[in-house]
């Protein structure tokens, strides 16, 4: 799952570190989620070991990367259509709310965030 060059009406909330990468105010950032770091898309080894001399990956790509995982979803309601899907990465936790057809995530599922910011 790497939905690149698409634009999603979602709302975001999203824990990260901010010492290690900073934004200001209205900086704009590019945001993706993944299920692998592939850059075919392509299924990770069930046990993979991080090489940076292997391959490319999406990691040469973003500034910032988190690896987490699906704990909890919210279906929708009868007063919204909207999913929420709620991710764990080792604590930062992030929230996703939209319209299902755009959040093909599922429980337990392994996601990356990656973030980059946008040159001016």
């Amino acid at each position: 799952m790497v939905a690149r060059g698409e634009n999603y009406e979602m709302e975001m909330v999203c824990d990260f570190h901010s010492e290690l990468y900073p934004l200001a105010a209205g900086e704009k950032i590019d945001v993706v989620l993944a299920s692998t770091l592939n850059d075919d898309g392509s299924a990770e080894e069930s046990n993979p070991v991080y090489n940076p001399h292997l391959k490319s990956s999406l990691l040469d790509e973003y500034e910032y990367v988190m690896h987490g995982k699906v704990f909890k979803i919210k279906q929708p309601s009868k007063t919204s259509h909207n999913i929420e899907v709620f991710i764990s990465y080792g604590g930062l936790l992030m929230s996703l709310k939209g319209e299902p057809r755009h959040l093909k995530l599922e429980l337990d599922m392994n996601v990356y965030l990656l973030i980059k910011k946008r040159s001016m």
